[in-house]
């Protein structure tokens, strides 16, 4: 699916003046309609309306489809949630006018290689939808772009070049969070959507390649529509870190420094409290993607499924229990190597050596499914195991935070993690 989803992010990085601050809390309600707004991407004389949505170029049956899973995703996200409606201009500082989001049907020839792209009307501050004909219908695409949507009405990163690969994982989170939790169960049976789909995490990238730089948005071989699984793990903060939940990705971009053109970590760094720090939760991000233990259900039964095919060779065997990290796998900035162990005793010792700062964690699964966490301190970490017991070694490269355009990674930012372990009652 990643290859065929499409967001204009040259709109939304050069074509939009910076400089405006968060808009202000509405004063009123928002209307129960809004207002049609055609100027927005052209308009047309083929249409049908929802109370904040209108779709051109469609059968009504079709368009009764999508507006449907539009409403849903509004109420669930914007009304429940607490995201900022893209009937609202980013420019808006009141409370409105408020616009129904334009929805267009376009031919796959339009847009080869794409299913929808999200396009933006910089003048007026609002996003309309261009959506490839057989993808009307699908959540994974239109709710996809919807996300793109509601992003852009936030504002605070747009014209800001180093968040631009990130829009994509925000909006295949979005996308995942109506398709495959209970999240937005509520909002589905209100528009009578179905409540049910499967996860859109690509595990044979997430793991198969977790060595790369945790958002990469190098063309052709990047992670970062795949990356979406760490914005799970913040929201669903299964470590009750500090700062993080439900709103931590609003609290990113809301409090986000305007024009500052940092990264999106530096934006998370400063939510953190109690002593966490961003290499603390980045570290234990990929110690949980072992066993894919983020609070996401159909993912870890994914991965249950799939593990067995998923790429682990990120070592080589120098004999005697040490290996080297392979340095084509050697973990980049934030990415990770995991490192599955055979046992061959009742306890686990790791010694670790490396060029950099690293943070290791033996991940320790149970025969019922609970999983525990040991940190490396000092270079070592040991673990006893009990019956049916298995454990994972991750290593994650966490270096201080350095400012970087995913799109144009430096070689300092792409270099790995050189290191090596030692290993007691296991093999790698």
């Amino acid at each position: 699916m990643a290859p065929l989803l499409s967001f204009i992010i040259p709109f939304l990085i050069y074509h939009v003046p910076l400089g405006y601050a968060l808009p202000a809390p509405l004063a009123a309600a928002p209307p129960a309609q809004f207002t049609a707004n055609p100027s927005v991407g052209g308009g047309g004389s083929q249409y049908k309306d929802s109370a904040h949505f209108r779709v051109y170029g469609v059968d009504s049956a079709t368009a009764d489809k999508t507006l449907g899973m539009l409403e849903a995703a509004h109420l669930c996200f914007v009304e429940q949630q607490g995201w900022r409606t893209p009937g609202l201009s980013w420019k808006t500082t009141t409370d409105g006018p408020y616009y129904k989001t334009n929805v267009y049907r376009v031919e796959a020839s339009a847009m080869p290689g794409a299913a929808a792209q999200t396009w933006t009307d910089g003048d007026k501050g609002l996003s309309f939808l261009k959506i490839v004909n057989q993808y009307m219908t699908t959540p994974g695409v239109v709710v996809h772009e919807f996300g793109h949507s509601m992003h852009y009405s936030e504002k605070n990163w747009i014209d800001q070049t180093r968040t631009g690969a990130w829009w994509e994982p925000i909006a295949n989170f979005i996308a995942d969070l109506y398709i495959a939790t209970p999240l937005c169960t509520t909002a589905k049976v209100t528009f009578n959507q179905a409540t049910t789909g499967d996860t859109l995490i690509e595990l044979k990238k997430v793991i198969g390649d977790s060595f790369q730089v945790l958002v990469d948005g190098t063309s052709g071989s990047g992670n970062y529509y795949q990356s979406w699984p760490f914005l799970s793990y913040i929201t669903n903060n299964p470590d009750n870190y500090s700062g993080l939940g439900s709103q931590a990705l609003l609290d990113m971009i809301r409090k986000y420094k305007i024009g500052s053109n940092e990264t999106p970590l530096h934006s998370l760094e400063r939510l953190l409290g109690g002593g966490v720090t961003i290499q603390n939760v980045v570290g234990r991000y990929w110690a949980r993607m072992a066993f894919v233990d983020i609070g996401h259900v159909k993912a870890r039964d994914m991965f249950e499924r799939q593990r067995s095919g998923l790429n682990y060779a990120n070592l080589d065997s120098n004999g005697n229990g040490r290996y080297t990290v392979k340095s084509a796998r050697a973990p980049r900035y934030m990415g990770a190597n995991i490192i599955p162990l055979r046992v061959t005793g009742t306890s686990i010792g790791v010694g670790i050596t490396a060029g950099g700062q690293y943070t290791a964690t033996l991940a320790i699964k149970a025969s019922n499914g609970s999983v525990r966490y040991v940190d490396a301190v000092n270079g070592s970490v040991s673990a006893n195991l009990g019956s049916g017991e298995e454990a994972m070694l991750v290593v994650a490269n966490t270096p201080a935070l350095v400012l970087y355009d995913p799109f144009s990674i430096p070689a300092s930012v792409n270099q790995g993690l050189n290191y090596s372990i030692q290993l007691t009652g296991a093999t790698a």
